[in-house]
């Protein structure tokens, strides 16, 4: 028997942490069959713990201090009598310490202009170091996005500090070591772009949404060897300029990064102190942040007109990296786009707006340039203003720093290439919150996409810190209607104007489907309790806005007060009125479907009322869709797929009639020839409804390669460690 696995907040290493009671992780192997554990005692300090449980076991010892490094250890013993052990270090980070710094910014920068995002300031600061260091740390966050160099070398690895969050409740600070960094004079940069607080989101190119410019909070901690100890934080003596080698940053237009720019000629002037339009909680890192995962190479190259075109075989979100010998002034551009035209150009006009475009000003001889402030959504890239054989050309996959837990592998190729194509969208759609995509001018918090995706997310990957970090935004954005806006984090985004007010169906319902879904991948009840409050306030809002209308009616969600998405994207109908058309369905079949799993959550936390109350409103929905949409008989009145997915697999359909149920949905598929019909709330769960014959011609579509084994099928979901981890 051997631990595999230790983590603390879901981390095995670089945990620095601001939460007071900690929570701790394991999972053990053992070739072994029948291996239970019988003993497991976790310690901090004078801290210790005898427990059963693997899955965030929480510290409760005495008040953990700030800045401080905790060794934590773990022994286990199985009913073998075999054991094994190991250790972790973890860090507090400020633990609500007063910052000994002050929000800066450019004070002469009057940024108004709208629709663009703003200038990128680099601030600058000279340190001295006289005598040897014992540690040094920085931490830091900004109003924007950053990126530190110290003496012109990047500090950390994050791309987008300090993450996205609904800026208004919630800020990240991130802490970095900084000792190997520091020489006897060294210059500290951090250079501050727009990002999601101050610059152009959404596809209405909003800007300014959380501040009028960018601001930076930093405070470096060093202790001296001797015992001594100094803290140097932002303020007025800190430098700033906006002629810096970063000329423009947008998330959707891209960069442009001038290498002949040389700081130390730079115009600086003193930064201001910035007073800030709102007053988040600064908290340590509790997400994922974005980071470079996989090298892509080209598969090709080829001339069109006044552009190489590069193809590198794969859609995916990141950046490109060059390498470039080029001359001083000379400009390069790099344009990105996911498909080409017919005349094999790159095709942007389904941008929207987004330019998607890097422009590198080259020094003299060899240079290499790779955007820090922005990404794209791309397979192609588009170079000119450079000869071929002066450029070679490679790219980042940049998504969040999520690990891989589950595989799917069958012995049908296209199925695997399904499942292929399945990862690389959630990895390109997990830039720091859940997006709807990674391309066009938009990159946003769908609620909708996530709600029906998670399940997914939680099989193939650890999706823990993650989605918590976006939780918690979920719960601060919650209105006191209970309902929840069409994007988390918001901002700025707010169409229509009335609707978050609202429950929205299938959208707000991520409230109980996200937690539900890591709740079943990882066995940790801990989800369900924190964000037990904003998952009953939500399905109990659904049952108010539904609540119009007399008798059974009072159970059948009506689009008369406000808008639904209904069967989003459905491909049986083409307008956006027909989808919003069948909301009464696809409404219903979200209360149904949130109001079942809200008794199974109230059952498991102990909550009996709960319970009761949202079995009986499962039963009441359920009954009103049969008895209104329904002849009684497992056939609805008004026939679509998805009309019958929901209801099958949320329970409302029993017994016979499920059956019934079913067969009407195959013959649905049959005299659609076997394709799915269904819009956005059903397509995850519609395969596992059909009747084996059914099921059999949809696989008789895809024809599997010639060495393939018949019906060979292989999956993996190794449990992340906040999951439900036990020997195997």
């Amino acid at each position: 028997m051997k631990i595999t696995k230790f983590y603390v907040e879901n981390l095995a290493k670089a945990c620095v942490t601001d939460n007071f009671n900690p929570r701790f992780s394991f999972a053990i192997e053992s070739e072994k069959s029948e291996v239970v554990i019988k003993s497991a005692k976790i310690s901090v300090g004078n801290w210790a713990v005898e427990t059963n449980e693997q899955i965030n076991v929480v510290y409760d010892g005495e008040p953990l201090k700030p800045f401080t490094e905790y060794v934590a250890d773990l022994a286990v013993t199985d009913n073998y009598g075999e054991s094994d052990s190991a250790s972790l270090i973890f860090e507090t980070g400020r633990l609500g310490e007063p910052w000994q710094a002050y929000w800066i910014t450019d004070g002469t920068y009057k940024f108004t202009e709208k629709g663009v995002s703003p200038t990128p300031m680099t601030f600058r600061k000279e340190l001295s170091v006289n005598k040897p260091v014992k540690s040094a740390k920085i931490y830091v966050t900004a109003m924007g996005i950053y990126e530190l160099f110290i003496n012109g070398k990047k500090v950390g690895k994050d791309y987008f500090a300090p993450g996205f969050t609904s800026y208004k409740t919630n800020l990240q600070y991130q802490v970095y070591d900084i000792k190997d960094c520091l020489e006897e004079n060294s210059v500290l940069d951090a250079v501050v772009a727009g990002g999601w607080a101050v610059g152009s989101f959404v596809f209405t190119r909003k800007n300014r949404v959380t501040a009028d410019r960018q601001a930076l909070l930093a405070e470096i901690r060093i202790e001296y060897a001797d015992g001594s100890f100094e803290v140097i934080g932002t303020d007025e003596s800190w430098r700033v300029t906006r002629c810096g080698n970063f000329v423009e940053a947008d998330f959707y237009d891209g960069e442009t990064y001038d290498s002949t720019v040389d700081l130390a000629e730079a115009k600086f002037v003193n930064a201001t102190k910035e007073k800030l339009r709102v007053n988040p909680k600064i908290i340590a890192s509790y997400g994922d942040l974005v980071t470079a995962h996989e090298v892509m190479t080209p598969v090709s190259v080829v001339k069109n007109g006044d552009e190489l075109i590069y193809d590198f075989g794969q859609n995916f979100a990141g950046v490109i990296c060059a390498e470039i010998k080029g001359e001083k002034g000379q400009t390069v551009i790099f344009r990105h786009a996911e498909v080409l035209d017919s005349n094999g150009q790159l095709l942007t006009k389904i941008l929207r707006s987004a330019k998607a475009t890097a422009k590198y000003i080259c020094s003299d001889g060899e240079q290499v340039y790779s955007p820090r402030l922005t990404y794209m959504g791309f397979r192609y890239v588009g170079v000119s203003g450079i000869a071929e054989e002066n450029i070679k050309l490679s790219a980042f996959a940049l998504y969040s720093d999520i690990k891989n837990t589950g595989a799917f592998e069958c012995s049908n190729e296209l199925i695997n290439k399904l499942q292929q194509n399945i990862v690389w969208s959630a990895k390109s759609n997990f830039v720091d919150i859940p997006t709807d995509c990674p391309q066009r001018d938009e990159r946003m918090g769908w609620t909708g996409d996530i709600a029906v995706f998670a399940p997914t997310a939680c099989y193939n990957f650890d999706m823990y810190r993650f989605l918590e970090k976006w939780l918690k935004d979920v719960r601060a954005e919650q209105l006191r209607t209970g309902g929840l806006p069409n994007t988390v984090p918001v901002q700025g985004y707010g169409f229509p104007a009335t609707m978050p007010k609202k429950a929205i169906a299938f959208w707000g319902d991520a409230a109980v489907f996200v937690p539900w879904a890591m709740y079943l991948a990882g066995g940790d009840k801990k989800v369900l309790e924190v964000n037990y409050e904003m998952m009953k306030k939500y399905v109990k809002a659904e049952k108010f806005w539904a609540n119009i209308g007399f008798g059974k009616h009072r159970y059948i969600w009506s689009d008369i007060p406000m808008m639904q998405f209904g069967d989003w994207i459905a491909p049986d109908v083409k307008t956006m009125g027909e989808w919003q058309a069948r909301c009464k369905w696809t409404g219903t079949g979200a209360i149904a479907a949130s109001s079942l799993i809200m008794s199974k959550v109230a059952k498991l936390l102990g909550k009996e009322k709960d319970e009761k109350f949202f079995e009986k409103l499962h039963e009441k929905v359920s009954d009103a869709y049969v008895s209104l949409l329904t002849d009684g008989e497992g056939k609805l009145k008004n026939e679509f797929q998805t009309a019958y997915v929901l209801p099958i697999y949320f329970e409302i359909f029993k017994d016979e009639m499920k059956k019934k149920a079913a067969k009407n949905l195959a013959e649905l598929v049959k005299n659609n020839d076997y394709c799915i019909g269904t819009g956005f709330p059903a397509p995850r769960i519609f395969y596992s409804l059909l009747p084996t014959t059914a099921k059999r011609k949809l696989r008789s579509r895809c024809s599997p390669t010639p060495s393939a084994r018949p019906g060979y099928t292989k999956s993996r979901s190794a449990a992340p460690p906040s999951g439900s981890i036990g020997t195997r």
